[in-house]
């Protein structure tokens, strides 16, 4: 019997194809098409089945990827999506917007030989996709019910890993959100056309129908304090995420049309949804005609110029003040905005914002490259006299994101966080310095990843569950 395996020498890389730029840049629909059954198999048969799979320890969930490939290759999907699931909450999303070519792709045997990674991604979600299609994907089955509750702030990746992992222990589950959906980030902050929402609605459905309990539009502080949450659950966990913009301190920063990029994304995720969108439907909102300057270099930013090409925007253009190579963004993403039209300005920043009361020009700086930072990238720095200006109707500002002042929001102050803002805990065990308090995902290590968010949030209900047990043996001893 031919091997079904290591067939990297005989088969090339492919992924699944790619909808045409005239057709894609008109509808916010996912830009790529699915892999067919063969095409599945064929591609997770070029899998070297390396006795070190770095693909694996590249990923922050050790995804068990050279096994569903191989179950994949030999045709049992259903075996495959159970080995899937087993360590991610959301195989689905991550199949989808996951940096692949930075984590488990880029870190293929094969592709370092020179023969094109395997093309996992896409694989894993030709996976789940089969199986939330052929009905293998099931509510939470709970065979022992637990009387202690769990209270988790933030229905994003992480409160929602975390709410899963500890339903199937039995717990009482809570998540309360600010937010009239739950999702998060997945909902109001990634366009359709990476991650088209029915994606997070069927698996945030799928936790309700397993006992989980949204409570939307809740603000805490608001509608309750967290000590007030404390009293009303055995444990909380604080998985906000991080949601504050990063301003530009330069002149003009406070002329009109000049928006953070969730502003923009979340009126274009509202309007996608069918809400309605005042901002939006006003214009204010809405790049159609406009010439669109986006700042940054990072994911976010490639969602703001991939939607404002959508939007009919007259041009738009990203500034960014390094080069393409230190660009920290998805390559993959940067490719597919300039397809769509998008034009990049490498080795650029902004100096000043000119206008009367609305943003018109930006006097900008050209860059150059120096030594090294902290982070490893060369640090750019400006060329003296090399000013020059760019018309700009609307401006977004994608550099990056900062925790709320959750003490104050919480109403709260005792609560310990770092100097950058983000909640001070135990690694060990995943506590704030309140006792019973937890913290996972971004508001605990900044703005990152949504996988490291699944993460997060699956090692918090490890920890969480052994609080829970050590506090019921004492309760029972002091009984």
């Amino acid at each position: 019997m031919k091997n079904k395996m290591l067939q990297f020498v005989e088969l090339k890389k492919e992924t699944p194809l790619k909808r045409k730029v005239s057709n894609r840049n008109t509808d916010f629909n996912e830009i790529y098409n699915e892999f067919i059954n063969t095409k599945a198999k064929e591609q997770s048969s070029r899998c070297s089945q390396c006795g070190v799979p770095f693909c694996q320890i590249h990923c922050p969930l050790s995804n068990n990827i050279p096994d569903w490939l191989k179950l994949t290759a030999e045709g049992r999907l259903e075996e495959a999506y159970e080995l899937s699931q087993s360590t991610n909450n959301m195989p689905e999303v991550c199949g989808r917007i996951c940096p692949q070519d930075r984590l488990c792709e880029g870190n293929c045997v094969i592709e370092q030989s020179g023969h094109g990674t395997v093309t996992i991604g896409s694989i894993e979600k030709h996976i789940t996709d089969t199986a939330w299609t052929k009905g293998w994907v099931k509510p939470i089955k709970v065979n022992n019910e637990l009387k202690q509750s769990v209270g988790i702030i933030g229905a994003g990746p992480a409160g929602l890993a975390c709410a899963e992992q500890l339903r199937k222990s039995g717990f009482q589950v809570t998540v309360y959100d600010r937010y009239d959906r739950p999702g998060g980030l997945l909902i109001y902050g990634i366009p359709n056309f990476k991650l088209e929402k029915f994606v997070v609605e069927r698996r945030t459905q799928l936790l309700k129908e397993g006992g989980i309990k949204f409570i939307q539009n809740f603000e805490v502080g608001r509608n309750k304090t967290l000590n007030q949450l404390k009293k009303e659950h055995d444990a909380v966990l604080i998985a906000t995420g991080v949601y504050k913009a990063r301003e530009i301190d330069i002149p003009g920063h406070n002329l009109k049309n000049i928006f953070p990029a969730m502003e923009f994304l979340t009126a274009s995720n509202k309007k996608g949804l069918g809400d309605k969108v005042e901002l939006f439907d006003n214009g204010t909102l809405n790049a159609e005609g406009k010439n669109v300057v986006v700042i940054g270099g990072g994911d976010t930013a490639m969602d703001c110029v991939r939607t404002a090409i959508r939007q009919k925007a007259k041009s738009v253009k990203c500034l960014y003040r390094r080069d393409r190579d230190n660009m920290p963004g998805s390559t993959r993403e940067v490719g597919n905005a300039e397809e769509e039209g998008v034009e990049f300005i490498w080795l650029t920043s902004p100096k000043r914002f000119i206008g009367d009361e609305k943003i018109k020009e930006i006097e900008i700086n050209k860059m150059k490259l120096g030594e090294p930072d902290l982070s490893g990238r060369k640090k750019p720095e400006i060329q003296q006299g090399s000013e020059f200006k760019m018309p700009a109707d609307m401006v977004i500002k994608s550099l990056g994101f900062d925790p709320e002042n959750l003490p104050k929001l919480f109403d709260i102050q005792e609560l310990a966080v770092s100097k950058w803002g983000t909640i001070k805990i135990d690694l060990k065990t995943m506590q704030t310095n309140l006792e019973g308090v937890f913290a996972a995902g971004d508001i605990v290590r900044g703005a990152s990843l949504v996988v490291w968010a699944i993460k997060d949030g699956r090692d918090a209900a490890v920890q969480i569950e052994k609080y829970l047990k050590e506090k019921k043996e004492k309760n029972i001893k002091a009984a």
